[in-house]
Parts: C-alpha cells; structure tokens; sequence
C-alpha cells in the first residue's frame, strides 16, 4: 500500500502542449453570441476591494495555503523568463500571485494582481477566464485575446482540483511581453501541469490524513488519479481522476469496496479499469505476493486469485480481438 507523499510521482508521458488545447474557436463564439462583448472595447478587468478579497480567499480555503509552496516554486522558475504566477477562484478572481519586483509594475497595470476578476463573460478569451468557462488546461497567446486591447498578453492556465474531485480554481502564468511565437509554452504547460498534481496530491493527503493512499495509474490531465481506503479498505475518498475512472461525480460521498466481490462491472466499464490498477498497484508494492497484496486490498487471497485470472482473460480476449 503507498502511503505518504514520496510515492507520489505520476509519470508526466503525455506531452504537456497537447494538454494545453489551443482551440478557441467556442470561447470566440461565446464572446460574440453569448456575452455580446466589442473586442474593440478597452476596459481591463475589474478589481475587487480588499475586504470582498478577502472574501474570496476564506471561501478558497484550505487550497490556497497549500497552493503557496508551488506557487513560490513556479515563480523560481518562471520569472526569469518574464512570467507572473497567479491563482484563481472559480469566477476568475486571482486570489494570489507571485511577481518579480521588476514585473510589479507592469503587473499592476495589467491587473496581474490579487482582486482582479478575470472571468471570460466580461474580460472575453483569455487564460483564466477560458481555462474555467471549458474546464480544461488552454493557452491564450497574443491576439488570440478576444479584447484587442489584450493582444500584447499571454497566458496559460490549467484547472486546479480540491480533495473531494471538484475543480476549486485555474492556475495561471502570464506575460505582458511575451515571445512573439509563443516558444516557451512547452516548458511552462509543463510547471503549470506538476504545480496543479502537487497542489491537489497535497489537499488530499490533508484531507484523508491517517488513510491508505492508492495511485490508480498515471496523471489524466491536470488531475492525479488517488484514492483513499479506511482500515477496511473501503474507498472513502477518490480525486477528480480517479471518481472519472470509477464513474463517480465530483463532491458525491464515496463509500463502496474498490473489489466488492458481489459485483461484475462489464470489461468497459470506468470501474473495471481502476480495480485492474489497484490490483496492479498492491501486487508491484507486495512485490507479487498475492497473500500480501490481498491484505492490502482488504479481500481474500482466493478473490485477489479469481480478480487476477478475470484480468488475464481479459487482456487475451483484447489481444486475440
């Protein structure tokens, strides 16, 4: 069984621009049909005041204290090359930010600053903004800004996930003179990507403290598939990844035996393929030791022998097919 945060690494095999969708098309249709916005218009976004800031940051909650680690971490890396670090609420509000001193004015300017509302309906396609309206990690580059008075930004931004799956907020990095053909995205989607793991790995294993932590495969997206057992390996608590896997809603109460023996999902069934890696996840930590492992898991060694067998069969069958 893997417990604390050492184990917590998820192989980053995707590439982190492919995850960074570049299509805008909806986000532009939106602007123009549903918002009804000028992209000629050239008001920036609004700001809240100190005390509605505030606000916003209690009702982030435990998330943003745990955001700070890697949001210090991002500007280490990002600054260098121009970027500020920013972290929103679900209507867009930055809540936080990390800026060089040389940045900070600039920052200011472009409202790159805590209470700044960055939600699409009124600042139009942008990183936040468009990063929270389609759920999803995006890039907006330059004119790709549906306000013209945006065109000389740039931003890239990826969902943020609490402990209970529910996306919490858009972690963001933006420039206001950025490179004209966008070269550092790869590197950046890529920070951006880890930073929202760690943050939502953290906030888990904060919530579920003194619970057996599984890693059911690698990171989908900006989520990491974890699950939480209680001591009668029950599943009590699932990321925004792994309730995807087992077809479970965000912020729904999960309590369900990861291998209830009375049930037979179909082989395409979300749930057949997180049992298959938990299987795989206790067997490599009890290095193959079916008694072991079937103790991590909370069943018997002869329902961990049928669970692998129906696993082997299944991949002949895939095979053969």
């Amino acid at each position: 069984m893997l417990r604390g945060p050492g184990f917590l690494r998820p192989d980053l095999t995707f590439s982190a621009m492919a995850m960074v969708q570049t299509g805008l098309d909806a986000s532009w249709h939106r602007c123009q049909h549903e918002y009804g916005l000028d992209p000629a218009a050239a008001p920036l976004p609004d700001v809240l005041s100190g005390a509605e800031l505030r606000q916003a940051c209690l009702h982030m909650g435990r998330l943003l204290h745990f955001a700070g680690p890697e949001m210090e971490r991002l500007h280490a890396a990002l600054a260098p090359v121009g970027y500020t670090v920013m972290l929103s609420d679900m209507d867009g509000i930055v809540l936080t930010h990390q800026a060089a001193g040389a940045l900070r004015r600039g920052c200011r300017r472009w409202h790159f600053w805590p209470g700044a509302v960055w939600n699409e309906r009124h600042a139009g396609t942008n990183g936040i903004g468009t990063c929270l309206a389609e759920q999803r990690s995006i890039s907006v580059h330059r004119n790709q800004h549906w306000r013209s008075s945006l065109h000389g930004l740039a931003g890239i931004a990826t969902p943020v996930y609490d402990a209970s799956g529910r996306m919490a907020g858009a972690l963001n990095a933006s420039s206001f003179r950025p490179s004209p053909d966008g070269s550092l995205g790869v590197l950046i989607a890529s920070n951006l990507l880890q930073a929202a793991h760690q943050i939502e790995q953290t906030c888990f294993m904060d919530r579920y403290r003194g619970h057996a932590i599984m890693l059911l495969g690698n990171a989908v997206g900006a989520s990491v598939p974890l699950v939480a057992l209680d001591r009668d390996r029950h599943v009590v608590g699932a990321t925004h990844a792994a309730r995807a896997q087992m077809g479970i809603p965000p912020l729904t109460d999960v309590s369900m035996c990861l291998l209830d023996d009375t049930a037979t999902p179909a082989p395409t069934a979300p749930l057949r393929e997180a049992q298959t890696m938990a299987i795989h996840t206790a067997l490599a930590s009890a290095r193959g030791k079916v008694a072991v492992a079937a103790r991590m898991l909370g069943v018997s060694r002869s329902t961990l022998h049928r669970r692998i067998r129906n696993i082997a069969e299944q991949e002949q069958a895939g095979t053969r097919s």
